[in-house]
């Protein structure tokens, strides 16, 4: 199993300074990770570009991969001169991946606070055409671009393939994040099974979950149906992290595993405890 950890779960020590983005890499390596996915939160690689070469050295004298980049963007545009300005600042973060030396990258696509089907399927081919453009760009870098099921927008386990197959490039996948299809309030079990076959990385996490009805107070977000999410550690949440891994694991998939901790709990706790009991799990199963 190829775990490892998203910085994004030390997102809290990044932002407070507490820790730098070679600091996560060293929390990585002592935990027992194999790799870490760079999510520039708390640093920035397009004003701090020296930050490439720290990582890259960082990352090999810890003996990690660095497996993924993963960036925001968004084609849904006011028009055509932003559409072609957001296309070509994209292009320039896979430059930032190519420096990186990862063989995959995810993009956002879309946000828009109309999540209907109809607006989707009316943005459709503009925003893969976008997808395509990209995907192509990176082709030439060995690299493998990818979206995510995150946003509202696009987080549906069906409107990430429908993305995928109308980009129809061999380089454009999924990041498949087991958790976020809650978001959209879909099982996380059947969305895996629906996806799993275009991912290109999985990501690992947790969520309690609590009906619309039971307002749980601070520190909770609603769901595409009103429903109440906050993160979880590992193993804690309501998503039965069992099966997805048992379905995972049975598929055959042998590419990377990416932790993100979100919790309200210390980061670096969360994501050892979160850490330990996807390892501990996948062993079992």
């Amino acid at each position: 199993m190829k775990l490892g950890l998203s910085t994004y779960s030390l997102y809290g020590a990044l932002k407070s300074g507490e820790m730098t983005v070679a600091d996560v890499i060293d929390y990585t390596a002592e935990i027992g990770g194999s790799h870490v996915e760079i999510v520039p939160l708390g640093y920035n690689l397009t004003e701090d570009p020296g930050l490439i070469d720290i990582i890259v050295e960082k990352a090999k004298e810890r003996g990690l991969d660095v497996s993924n980049y993963a960036i925001g963007a968004n084609f849904l545009t006011e028009d055509d001169a932003a559409y072609k300005a957001e296309i070509e600042r994209v292009k320039k973060e896979v430059d930032i991946a190519a420096r990186l030396g990862v063989k995959l990258m995810r993009h956002d696509v879309a946000s828009s606070p109309d999540v209907s089907i109809g607006h989707f399927n009316v943005q459709l081919e503009r925003l893969a055409d976008a997808c395509r453009q990209i995907a192509r760009y990176a082709a030439q870098f060995g690299i493998t671009t990818s979206i995510e099921n995150h946003g509202y927008f696009i987080q549906n386990s069906d409107r990430v393939q429908t993305l995928v197959k109308t980009v129809n490039e061999p380089n454009y996948k999924t990041t498949l994040d087991i958790g976020n299809f809650m978001c959209a309030d879909e099982d996380p079990v059947a969305a895996v099974k629906n996806n799993l076959a275009y991912a290109s990385i999985v990501h690992i996490k947790d969520f309690y979950l609590r009906p619309s009805y039971r307002n749980p107070g601070e520190g909770w977000f609603r769901t595409t149906s009103g429903n109440y999410l906050r993160g979880a550690i590992a193993g804690h949440g309501d998503i039965d992290l069992h099966e997805v891994l048992r379905v995972i694991k049975q598929s055959g998939y042998d590419g990377y595993f990416s932790l993100e901790f979100e919790g309200m709990e210390d980061c670096r706790t969360g994501a050892k405890i979160g850490f330990d009991n996807v390892r501990r799990i996948w062993d079992e199963l």
